[in-house]
């Protein structure tokens, strides 16, 4: 891991002139530019929020919409982290046959233009927040989520790099993905409360799944202005720290082979 870290620092000018091809690349000549990536979770939010904030988030439609669209960001971060990070070396083939660098700089690639996107959904509800509920302790809320934003960060890493090296020998992991995902979404209180499950004795759903201790990790700060509860982070942590282990492990075994896979 401090290799790897160590890598990234010293190459940090590339990677950063990577992020930013990115970014021109996907927004060239588009009218909205980076504003697109903002259209899907706020859509969804006002179409959640329309329609399910009565039935499913307890009838205040601000506190539904600014829980929604921050669950949105920080699922959507995840879900790409993983999808987008399958494809991430045959997208980097060219710079891994001419230049030896690590790979998770590759992969460190993804997460980070997808990072820019989540955050800036994540501004959104900052915005939301000060406004509807005249909350000027605004930026104390941001504050608390800074330890919750590394965590995932770090885990969307892991997952990326995962996802990267299965995908070069296993080709159909990505589809494998988008339907997981898929079933995911529906298995975590997104457009929905908690509540809903632990009323019909399927709380146990929700404890086992770590994508709703990163969400409440944000959520619960957002929110309520508190800090959220100390069993999340570590929770959060733990897997992390477990996906991190397991991401290092399969760079260490492939990592010299990958190159004649792809």
């Amino acid at each position: 891991m401090v290799q790897h870290l160590a890598a990234v620092w010293r190459y940090r000018y590339f990677l950063m002139a990577l992020v930013k091809l990115d970014l021109r690349q996907r927004y060239r000549r588009s009218v909205l530019g980076i504003g697109w990536s903002l259209l899907h979770p706020i859509a969804m939010t006002a179409v959640f929020t329309v329609v399910f904030s009565n039935l499913l988030g307890g009838g205040d439609p601000t506190r539904y919409a600014a829980s929604v669209l921050a669950s949105l960001a920080v699922w959507g971060f995840l879900r790409d982290s993983a999808l987008l990070g399958c494809r991430t070396f045959q997208a980097n083939e060219a710079y891994i046959r001419q230049s030896p660098l690590p790979y998770t700089i590759y992969t460190l690639r993804t997460v980070l233009g997808q990072a820019i996107h989540a955050l800036i959904a994540l501004g959104v509800v900052f915005i939301m927040i000060a406004i509807f509920q005249q909350e000027m302790m605004v930026l104390l809320r941001i504050i608390f989520i800074i330890p919750a934003l590394v965590i995932i960060f770090f885990c969307a890493w892991s997952i990326a790099t995962i996802a990267a090296y299965i995908n070069v020998y296993f080709h159909d992991t990505i589809h494998l993905l988008e339907v997981g995902t898929q079933f995911l979404f529906f298995l975590t209180p997104i457009m929905y409360s908690r509540k809903l499950l632990d009323d019909k004795d399927l709380g146990w759903i929700v404890d086992a799944n770590p994508v709703y201790w990163m969400l409440e990790m944000v959520r619960f700060p957002l929110l309520t202005g508190l800090w959220p509860p100390h069993e999340l982070y570590l929770f959060s942590l733990g897997f992390t720290v477990l996906l991190a282990a397991l991401a290092l492990g399969i760079v260490a075994w492939l990592h010299k082979r990958l190159i004649f896979h792809l």
